[in-house]
């Protein structure tokens, strides 16, 4: 695998001066937030230029890192129209930037339908995964044309909570330029995590032929709750999904999340100790 990290999950600085820090903690490759990872000047969708695009690629490549994933963590079942539109025109700029800077692909989660983008019991209908489904399909079909990938991650407090939700959605637009980010956590809360082997295996098996990229992170329970953690800080058992990356997805991007500087290059270690014994 190539293990990377979240770009914002790093010390507070320029890319300029923060790159260097990760790849000298071993991360080959990096999932950016341009919003979240860009402090000193405009990221909106005007300053999303080729040069832009360009600089940055430069400005990986210089450091021996891939670009995993651009993130557009935007609402698509926004029910007010305006807004909806503005959120399309962003995933379509991100769309086009990708398609110059060369990332492996532009990752978005599953919303909800409303505008506080908060779990809803709504968000488990059919008709809040048709809506998902509409809006999803003309954001799929430009980056066919830009040829680009786009990847949906599903999260169980989002409209495609489940892998059986998440097959659905890919088997119904039917196109090769939409995948997966595969993040265990995500599909688990209080209801299942228990049974977090069985519903892993079940999102491999269900969804394993269109896994793009992979999302590493841990839990802790909070009553109620889970809470995320870095790597090898919580109850994950990693097995099953090294085992899957190893031998079905060969130098598959995988970054960590909910890192701190302080602990991500131990976390690295981990599941890089989990991998080696597989």
């Amino acid at each position: 695998m190539q293990l990377g990290i979240r770009i914002h999950d790093g010390e507070k600085l320029p890319l300029e001066e923060l790159l260097p820090i990760l790849r000298k903690r071993g991360f080959l490759c990096g999932h950016i937030a341009l919003s979240k990872s860009i402090s000193h000047h405009s990221t909106d969708v005007s300053a999303m230029t080729p040069g832009l695009a360009m600089y940055l690629k430069k400005l990986f490549f210089k450091n021996d890192m891939d670009i995993a994933v651009i993130g557009c963590y935007l609402n698509l079942a926004v029910p007010d129209s305006e807004k909806l539109r503005q959120n399309t025109e962003k995933y379509m700029a991100h769309i086009r930037f990708a398609s110059i800077l060369g990332c492996g692909v532009v990752g978005t989660e599953t919303g909800a339908p409303n505008m506080e983008y908060k779990y809803e019991p709504e968000c488990r209908s059919d008709k809040s995964l048709d809506i998902f489904i509409k809006n999803l399909r003309p954001i799929v079909e430009y980056a066919e044309k830009m040829g680009v990938i786009v990847a949906i991650e599903p999260v169980l407090k989002h409209i495609v909570y489940s892998p059986q939700r998440a097959r659905k959605v890919l088997d119904e637009i039917g196109s090769p330029n939409l995948q997966i980010i595969f993040d265990p956590v995500n599909l688990l809360g209080a209801e299942n995590y228990q049974n977090r082997t069985q519903v892993i295996n079940e999102a491999i098996e269900l969804l394993g032929k269109d896994i793009a990229c992979v999302h590493i992170k841990d839990f802790k329970v909070d009553g109620d709750e889970l809470t995320a953690c870095a790597a090898g800080t919580g109850e994950m058992d990693y097995t099953d999904i090294m085992r899957f990356i190893k031998y079905q997805k060969p130098y598959i991007h995988v970054t960590l999340e909910n890192t701190v500087p302080e602990n991500s290059e131990k976390a690295r270690e981990y599941i890089e100790s989990v991998m080696s014994k597989v």
